[in-house]
């Protein structure tokens, strides 16, 4: 009797288990942090203070920073998966948020911004996690520029990926010929869906769903 119970209360303690892992939501924020759009990241602090009040136990989040090689874990400046019990759960988003603050604060600009370097990060990240609901946010005016030799000629596998570009700011270039903002939002469209994911993008970050995870 007693090896019976036993057995029900571990097929049931698994069951919830691969439930919760099954509902889980996986969120991967990239900033860019080149040239003058470290001035935007005062901006990208109320967007994670706004996924950390949404995201609940199970779910996972982590910020990295998009630089000169962005295919790196140490550009993951924090990663959390929030426990079940609400107040270690409300202690880890503290701490995440302290972390992300003092990071902007002392953020330095690069020179190169590899930003299908950090696409392919977030990929990996989010499918390592196992997240069943995943997320890709790029914070980033989408402009790409990388230092020589690096070879970013591949192709993304994004099948149940969501993938937003927040922010999108127009460069003095993109204000003397508008085509080249127009044709940088369609090349990272292409490479999207191409890939299987889905695409948006946001500049109004006021309206009610601009961040909602669904």
């Amino acid at each position: 009797m007693k090896r019976m119970i036993s057995i029900l209360l571990c097929i049931l303690f698994f069951y919830g288990c691969a439930e919760h892992a099954s509902n889980s939501r996986g969120v991967y924020l990239l900033l860019d942090t080149s040239g003058t759009y470290t001035k935007e990241l005062k901006k990208a602090q109320q967007i994670i203070n706004f996924l950390l009040g949404t995201l609940g136990p199970g779910d996972t989040i982590a910020v990295a920073r998009i630089d000169s090689a962005s295919f790196s874990e140490k550009d993951i400046v924090a990663k959390v998966t929030f426990d079940s019990r609400p107040s270690v759960a409300n202690a880890q988003k503290r701490k995440f948020a302290e972390i992300i603050n003092d990071f902007v604060d002392q953020v330095k600009g690069s020179q190169y911004t590899d930003i299908t370097g950090g696409l392919f990060q977030a990929i990996e990240y989010l499918n390592e996690v196992q997240a069943s609901d995943k997320h890709i946010l790029i914070y980033s005016d989408l402009k790409e520029e990388l230092p020589e030799g690096y070879n970013r000629n591949l192709n993304f596998t994004l099948d149940g990926f969501h993938v937003r570009a927040l922010n999108v700011t127009k460069l003095r270039a993109d204000n003397v010929n508008p085509e080249e903002y127009v044709d940088r939002l369609k090349v990272w469209k292409q490479k999207v869906e191409t890939g299987g994911g889905q695409w948006q993008v946001i500049n109004d970050l006021d309206r009610e769903d601009a961040l909602v995870l669904s």
